[in-house]
């Protein structure tokens, strides 16, 4: 909408979703090297589960950059080394490489990032009204873990506008965390969920009572820096509650 006459160039693992791609004016391809020219705009959000070497993937990205504009790679927040609710900003220790197979794969893919001049933005748990864990959770009726684990989240369209004003900014080898600082509870998430209404079901509860918690994720160095501030301020309210 801002910029008519650009060209978007959408890579992706398979062809399923080509056709989704072309109706929106994006000219789908298979990932891999672009052998005609580089672009000054790369933004990389693919998740690690569909590739045997991530951080390899990244390097490729990496390579379409022009270095101009922006290299923005959507990471985790997996990545804080936190599991007691505690709470996390930009800056709090990572998971050390070698502790965890998840973590280790994010991290070093952003490394590949960091040291090709891009910039990392750790997104929180990402959710609409017909993705994320309450849509899971829902399903089930019962689920077999903590009520009390805390959640970070963020809307799927304030990920969006989170990234698109960093890669405005041009900046170069920074770490970003995308959430929207009104964490909750598993039990929270769906005690709002089934005060909603606007869900088929009804969750009827949480049963376990032991394994590791979550992190209380704060990105008030992120907005502050970028000048961003999220459509919807907290999952209650997107769920058209008052909190």
């Amino acid at each position: 909408q801002e910029h008519p006459d650009c060209k978007i160039y959408g890579q992706t693992a398979t062809t399923d979703h080509h056709s989704e791609l072309t109706k929106i004016g994006i000219i789908p391809s298979l990932k891999g090297p672009r052998v005609d020219q580089k672009v000054p705009y790369v933004i990389f959000c693919a998740p690690p589960y569909r590739t045997d070497d991530y951080p390899g993937d990244l390097r490729v990205a990496a390579s379409n950059w022009s270095g101009e504009g922006s290299f923005l790679f959507t990471s985790s927040t997996a990545v804080y080394d936190c599991n007691d609710n505690g709470f996390c900003g930009e800056d709090s220790p990572c998971v050390p490489i070698g502790m965890s197979p998840r973590t280790d794969v994010l991290l070093k893919a952003e490394n590949v990032v960091l040291e090709a001049g891009g910039c990392a933005l750790r997104l929180a748990g990402l959710y609409k009204k017909d993705q994320g864990p309450h849509v899971f959770w829902l399903s089930k009726g019962t689920v077999d873990a903590r009520p009390d684990l805390i959640i970070s989240m963020i809307h799927y369209e304030d990920a969006a506008s989170l990234g698109i004003a960093i890669m405005k900014r041009r900046l170069r080898g920074r770490v970003f965390v995308g959430c929207d600082n009104q964490p909750l509870s598993r039990q929270e998430i769906m005690d709002r969920v089934n005060r909603s209404g606007k869900f088929d079901g009804k969750f009827e509860g949480f049963t376990g009572t032991d394994g590791p918690l979550g992190k209380r994720m704060d990105n008030s160095k992120t907005r502050a820096e970028i000048g961003w501030e999220p459509k919807y301020p907290s999952f209650t309210e997107f769920l058209g509650l008052s909190n």
